[in-house]
């Protein structure tokens, strides 16, 4: 295939049944003047370690990113959206690309630090006032800087939270279309936000994630003809969904429910309340439709488990060595992983009260919360802050992909053979036939 450039996009919520030509004629012309398939997700199939398993070619279990946090069992902590790309195990495809092929990284997770030649990606400064600053990291010196003359600073309030929209996803689209231009990397990689948001908040297969699409497509197409127009190289593209979503109807909060039990333990600090880390024989480290449940003494194992069992929502409850049947036996693991029904999401919620609820509970901060929370994306005019209602999330992921309707799309625009019709591609298979292209 002609792969003297390559741009990856890296497309959570894509699925095969969305490229229409109605709806997203530009993704649509990819997929019939080249090819599209169905892609499997590894469990867990969030963003964080599908993406390290794209880069690395390994589950979970081998490259260590198992969720898109991490509990420090050592300084009792838990860390979000970490961004430092030496928490991935395992030799990554920038590091292994041709001699001479050039690489590119926009707004992937865990990625600072990481061999490729030219990245970006967020990484705002929290001031002491409380203000935060619109800022990315970026390789090399001063590349960031070289994109705001051009495109201004990377619109932070757009990619996630109540203003979450396609403002995030122009950004990321013009910026790799001015590097290509300026910098002529040969292999870019590019992360695409888009489709998360709608499908999160209405349900993948609502009117508004068909707008979503919609919207992304037309970016898509301006994106194609901004790199069309800089010319100098053959230009290919692959469109891969990281997972796809499925309509949820109802939320499961595991840390209440170990809680009542008398597992978990809490501390008040000015009339709200936290969870005692140190204190808690178990507490559940909640991304989408699963959780790493930390249980420091594994003999109450049972004993936890028996708990999580009785949770209506929940699929599965895996102990020690039945973590191996999803690919998740990894030291960060949870003593236990909790699998919800995919009709429905963990929530991280553990207050019983929620006057008592902590500080950030109704702000967006990915940092601060002990599990990934969805409601970011929602807004309470009543209370100008973040609604405490996690039934409002109609769409989420991350449960094993066991069935056809967890997986995503596979889209390469050059009809050379890279992808088959009709075959069905893991997401573990996506480095080796991204070099293959780059081999081409």
């Amino acid at each position: 295939m002609p792969s003297n450039c390559l741009f990856f996009l890296s497309m959570p919520g894509l699925r095969k049944r969305d490229v229409t030509l109605e709806h997203t004629p530009t993704l649509y012309r990819w997929a019939n003047e080249g090819s599209i398939a169905e892609l499997a997700p590894s469990f867990p199939c969030v963003t964080s370690p599908v993406q390290a398993t794209f880069w690395t070619g390994r589950p979970a279990r081998d490259h260590g990113v198992i969720a898109n946090g991490f509990y420090h069992r050592d300084r009792r902590a838990v860390e979000f959206w970490v961004a430092r790309n030496e928490v991935i195990a395992g030799e990554q495809i920038w590091d292994v690309l041709p001699d001479g092929v050039t690489s590119a990284v926009w707004h992937a997770q865990n990625i600072k630090d990481c061999g490729a030649d030219y990245i970006v990606t967020p990484a705002p400064i929290h001031e002491a006032d409380g203000t935060t600053k619109l800022w990315c990291y970026s390789k090399p010196d001063g590349l960031y800087e070289a994109a705001i003359e051009q495109h201004g600073h990377f619109p932070l309030q757009h990619y996630w939270g109540p203003l979450a929209n396609i403002e995030s996803t122009r950004w990321i689209l013009r910026a790799a279309a001015w590097l290509h231009a300026s910098h002529a990397p040969r292999f870019h990689w590019v992360y695409v936000p888009h489709l998360d948001y709608a499908s999160q908040k209405y349900g993948p297969n609502s009117p508004e994630a068909v707008a979503a699409l919609e919207e992304l497509d037309k970016e898509l197409s301006a994106f194609e003809d901004s790199l069309r127009k800089a010319g100098g190289r053959d230009i290919s593209f692959v469109a891969a969904g990281e997972y796809a979503m499925t309509d949820v109807s109802g939320v499961v909060y595991p840390n209440r429910a170990l809680r009542e039990a008398g597992l978990l333990s809490v501390e008040e600090r000015d009339g709200a309340e936290y969870i005692d880390l140190a204190g808690s024989a178990a507490f559940a480290m909640v991304d989408h439709q699963f959780a790493h449940v930390y249980v420091p003494d594994e003999s109450r194992c049972a004993e936890v488990a028996g708990v999580l069992r009785a949770l209506p929502g929940v699929a599965r409850v895996l102990v020690g060595a039945e973590r191996g049947e999803v690919g998740i036996a990894h030291p960060r693991s949870g003593e236990i992983v909790a699998i919800a029904e995919d009709t429905h999401w963990f929530a991280y919620y553990f207050w019983l009260d929620d006057a008592k609820a902590p500080r950030y509970a109704r702000t967006v901060d990915i940092h601060s919360k002990p599990g990934y929370d969805a409601v970011e994306l929602f807004f309470d005019p009543a209370t100008k802050s973040i609604p405490l209602d996690a039934t409002l999330v109609k769409g989420s992921h991350g449960v094993p992909a066991t069935e056809s309707r967890h997986r995503a799309a596979l889209i390469c625009s050059t009809g050379d053979g890279l992808i088959q019709a009709g075959n069905l591609y893991r997401d573990t298979d996506i480095r080796d036939l991204t070099l293959s292209a780059m081999r081409a």
